[in-house]
């Protein structure tokens, strides 16, 4: 076990600094990564396998493997679609998240500071 790191917060136990929470950096990079490196290059390796099956489907006209070959890219371009459309999510839920901790964050701590509070002034 690393020093200074206990069982309870290698685990994810309450209080712990475990692997459940991220800061608000994190899902901001995180977010930033699906943007510039998921999505252009999924979306670059989607267009060099279409090029590659539009000249395999060219070659084969006329037989039976080309119109599989169709098949096959119709399946995947839809398969292509649903996963750009997964990142996309993935990416606003990222970018939400932060944005819905820290308005929490703020609204609780304004609850603290309504007039009449106890804790008012401590």
């Amino acid at each position: 076990m690393a020093e200074g790191t206990t069982h309870q917060d290698r685990a994810g136990g309450l209080g712990s600094p475990g692997d459940f929470a991220s800061t608000p950096a994190r899902k901001k990079a995180a977010a930033g990564a699906i943007e510039t490196e998921l999505e252009p290059n999924t979306r670059k390796a989607s267009e060099h396998a279409d090029d590659a099956t539009a000249n395999a489907v060219k070659g084969f006209d006329g037989w039976e493997t080309a119109a599989g070959l169709k098949t096959l890219a119709d399946t995947w371009d839809r398969q292509v679609k649903s996963l750009m459309g997964r990142l996309s999510a993935e990416k606003a839920s990222l970018r939400g998240a932060s944005g819905l901790f820290a308005r929490n964050d703020i609204g609780t701590g304004s609850s603290f500071l309504t007039p009449g509070s106890k804790l008012n002034g401590l």
